[in-house]
């Protein structure tokens, strides 16, 4: 027998009405959303202030001074151009890596499905830990790498310590990293294409070149983007790795936004300049991000319409 729908909810022995339950069960989200926002225009307000926390007599408005002097400060422009290199180069090496692996382990077999969960390890290590491991490898006196490298004629290679290879070296830490998580990705994409049109390329004999740049990757571009925005928006942000190996160094070869902004908020004391930092990063992400997503939406809009 169908059991008669009350007018209300009993939770916890009170009666809720159908009209404050949608507002009770979305309270915790807005909770999350305050607790996010609060801190947010609390970085707008310091990041229009002259405020060091070594002289908080001196604090007051500037309006706009401290992202009038970024135009003028080569330190900005060296951390702009670091972060979005060290973006560029680590996503896209990435994405090249994590494609080819998922092509290698795209036929489901008992072998594939133990080699892509051992490929996950590396993304289940926390990035600061992997980072000190690293360094470990790299120590030019004992470490494992160092020695490698000796052996190819290598000798002393400097890996974090020199300017001209620490950018080489923490973005080889990011691959092994987060490789995986683009490669789990991007397999989930070609293990639910369609078999159809491969089936057919098939039996057509058509050349698996052909196959791959005029099927596989056109149906594979929306996971394609996907993996792309969250490892860009995560690597213009990186900080853990970056500062653990290097603290920025050396000199300022690898200061990117977050540790730029680090460095100036507990070094220097200047909030106002590290907040404006943080803000012109979440304008920068902002961008990226809808980007990103207006592209996903009109492929998404054109497989509709070719369907």
């Amino acid at each position: 027998m169908a059991s008669v729908t009350q007018p209300g909810a009993r939770t916890g022995g009170f009666r809720i009405s159908k009209r404050v339950l949608p507002y009770v069960l979305s309270l915790p989200a807005l909770l999350v959303c305050i607790g996010i926002l609060i801190p947010f225009f609390t970085a707008v307000v310091y990041s229009f202030q002259r405020y060091r926390l070594s002289q908080p007599w001196a604090r007051q408005f500037n309006w706009g001074e401290n992202y009038l002097n970024f135009f003028t400060d080569p330190g900005f422009w060296n951390t702009l151009r670091i972060s979005l290199l060290y973006a560029g180069v680590t996503v896209g090496l990435e994405l090249l890596l994590g494609l080819g692996i998922a092509l290698l382990l795209q036929r489901r077999s008992t072998i594939n499905n133990f080699i892509s969960i051992m490929l996950l390890l590396p993304l289940m290590t926390a990035p600061a830990l992997a980072a000190l491991m690293w360094k470990l490898m790299t120590n030019p006196g004992f470490g494992i790498l160092s020695y490698f490298a000796s052996l190819i004629g290598l000798e002393n290679f400097r890996w974090a310590s020199s300017p001209d290879t620490a950018l080489l070296t923490v973005v080889l830490v990011d691959i092994w990293v987060y490789t995986p998580f683009i490669m789990i990705l991007l397999l989930a994409g070609l293990r639910s294409l369609p078999t159809q049109p491969f089936e057919a390329a098939a039996l057509d004999g058509v050349p698996r070149t052909f196959v791959f740049f005029r099927i596989t990757l056109p149906m594979l571009t929306p996971y394609i983007l996907t993996a792309t925005l969250f490892r860009l928006l995560d690597s213009i942000q990186q900080f853990d790795i970056i500062y653990a190996m290097t603290q920025g160094g050396p000199g300022d070869t690898l200061t990117v936004f977050q540790v730029e902004a680090y460095l100036n908020f507990f070094q220097s004391t200047n909030v106002g300049r590290s907040a404006a930092l943080l803000i012109i990063l979440w304008a920068i992400t902002y961008i990226l991000s809808n980007v990103f997503i207006k592209n996903w939406l009109r492929l998404r809009e054109r497989a509709r319409g070719e369907a």
